[in-house]
């Protein structure tokens, strides 16, 4: 059976020959594209991303979209037109349940546990549950419109233009779905009626992201628009809806050689070698449940019926790929065209020491433990308010991806070194410039 399955391989084109591929040139620079000031703000850093004018456009939306709705529905004698400053407040408490976890955005005017009357006295809470009842981006489906993002679309688009000027990323960079779950304190103290209450995400949120410094460069969302063919439970079981998340989000990193970690769900020899015509190059790891095999050796696929040391591995080669069987206490299998299958890399554990192993499997461990950090460091610091709209839902979502990509080019610029801000500090005064607590001129 061994020897069919290697004849097989053989006629596909994989062959036991390995030999040198040298490492794709890297075609660009990479790291913040302008020069920050020392004085720079956390407001400064921010507004990279969500400038003045994007804001603007939000009071121009709200104010249309809460006439509208008033002119159906009727009068609201309550409501007067929102100003910028209002609006800027407004995303000021929204942002301020990053740091503070809470259940609610009105516990601020609470006196209970999670109230904060620091800010509280800068905006009535009758005011601001307003502001939310009537809040968009924007107010209305134009005729042409078939798109279900429709509503948020135009600031994703802004938010992508402000990532690509604001930062060039390194030659590494990974696709995943980062971790955007609930926040675990509230998981942990709210009751299961609670937890039935909250409404299922309707949307999955794909990104690529700078493995060495963990800024996004791009962000991808699906809708689950029903349970059809093309809805989100689709996306998890058919590798060709992963593959199109895959091409949408490397749609502007051609001509790069940029070299791009992918996870079993998008790992796929079609895909990988549609993009090495585009100069960008991948190493993802492999699943014969999850992945997309076609054209893969089954032999390679097979664990062997002999057992295994840990650091044992077997090579195919097809042209510029090569198909990788790693055993580590389990096979573990890897498809790439970045690195050469005759380099040796070395895994590092604490208890057995050093596993040797292909330089592809040596560089996969070592970015995928970077992202496993990042969102051990961030995904924190995401705004807990929950919407029940799904393009809010992503709004927020998108807005607290903003945040912290503006404290890490915050971290790689000459302010830093002079204020130290951490996370949570970079968020507390940004919360405080958006509410006009703190003075952003560039004299401060």
């Amino acid at each position: 059976m061994e020897e069919e399955e290697e004849e097989e391989a053989e006629k596909g084109g994989w062959t036991r020959s390995l030999r040198d591929v040298p490492p794709p040139h890297f075609k660009d620079g990479s790291g913040p594209t302008r020069k920050m000031p020392l004085t720079a703000s956390a407001m400064d850093f921010f507004q990279l991303f969500v400038p003045d004018n994007v804001l603007k456009n939000m009071v121009v939306q709200t104010n249309m979209y809460a006439k509208k709705y008033q002119e159906r529905f009727g009068s609201d004698d309550a409501w007067i037109d929102v100003t910028l400053t209002e609006m800027k407040a407004f995303l000021g408490y929204m942002i301020s349940t990053s740091i503070h976890h809470c259940e609610s955005v009105l516990s601020i005017w609470s006196s209970g546990f999670y109230s904060n009357k620091s800010i509280a006295l800068i905006m009535t809470q009758s005011r601001f549950e307003k502001i939310l009842k009537y809040f968009h981006i924007v107010a209305f489906r134009s005729s042409q419109t078939t798109h279900g993002l429709y509503k948020i679309q135009p600031f994703l688009d802004s938010l992508q233009n402000g990532f690509d000027s604001a930062f060039r990323p390194s030659q590494a960079q990974v696709l995943h779905e980062p971790l955007i779950d609930e926040d675990p304190v509230f998981i942990a103290t709210c009751t299961e009626r609670e937890l039935r209450k909250r409404k299922k995400r309707k949307f999955s949120l794909w990104v690529r992201q700078c493995s060495s410094t963990g800024f996004i460069c791009q962000i991808y969302v699906h809708l689950k628009e029903g349970s059809g063919a093309d809805g989100l439970d689709a996306l998890k079981n058919k590798p060709q809806l992963h593959s199109m998340v895959a091409k949408s989000l490397c749609q502007n990193a051609s001509g790069k050689n940029y070299i791009i970690f992918t996870g079993p769900s998008i790992t796929s020899l079609n895909l990988f070698e549609e993009f090495e015509k585009q100069e960008i190059y991948c190493c993802g790891l492999l699943s014969a449940r999850k992945s997309d095999c076609t054209g893969l050796p089954p032999s390679m696929l097979n664990n062997p019926e002999s057992p295994q040391s840990r650091g044992q591995y077997r090579i195919r080669m097809k042209g510029n790929m090569s198909l990788i069987c790693w055993y580590n206490k389990g096979h573990f299998r890897f498809l790439t065209n970045a690195y050469s299958p005759v380099r040796q890399g070395v895994i590092i554990k604490r208890k057995s020491g050093e596993i040797p192993c292909p330089l592809a499997v040596e560089a996969f461990a070592a970015h995928l433990s970077y992202i496993c950090k990042y969102d051990d460091k961030y995904s924190k610091y995401f705004i807990s308010h929950k919407p029940n709209k799904t393009w809010q839902q992503v709004f927020w979502f998108a807005i607290s991806i903003a945040i912290n990509n503006a404290y890490i080019l915050y971290k790689m610029s000459e302010a830093y070194h002079v204020t130290r801000y951490s996370r949570a500090q970079f968020g507390e005064r940004l919360v405080k410039e958006l509410l006009g607590l703190e003075d952003t001129s560039p004299s401060h």
